[in-house]
């Protein structure tokens, strides 16, 4: 069973949002994207200061099984990266909703925030996609 924290959002792609207290947003994939990958053994985060469209990629995750691509769930500026991840992606496997969220964006609209998932939408995809 997958661990899904109620106060954060989900995309249908896996990459979870959570909303910091200075209004920016941490993105990172779910305990799920993680179980499902396998061991991480590579990250590329994106480059700061670049705009992106909701729906773009911006990263990758390599596992020792295959490699994804991780979009924005929001449009904005990429206002940091999680560079620890270059050095332990790892991180990702250990402590997905926290220290191995992957980058942090500066919101062009909040109101994207609406259009995504809540932990029980989430959940109830998972159920759907293992039935």
């Amino acid at each position: 069973m997958s661990n899904i924290p109620e106060d954060y959002k989900y995309t249908k792609t896996h990459e979870w949002v959570k909303l910091e207290e200075d209004g920016s947003i941490l993105v990172g994939i779910s305990d799920h994207a993680q179980e499902a990958l396998g061991e991480l053994v590579f990250v590329e985060t994106p480059d700061t200061g670049i705009e992106v469209v909701s729906g773009d990629s911006v990263a990758v995750v390599e596992s020792v099984k295959s490699a994804s691509d991780i979009y924005t769930p929001i449009t904005g500026e990429i206002i940091a990266a999680n560079e620890d991840l270059e050095a332990t992606p790892e991180l990702v496997n250990e402590d997905a909703y926290e220290r191995g969220w992957i980058f942090r964006i500066q919101p062009a609209h909040m109101s994207e925030l609406d259009e995504l998932l809540s932990a029980e939408e989430y959940q109830a995809q998972l159920d759907e996609e293992d039935s």
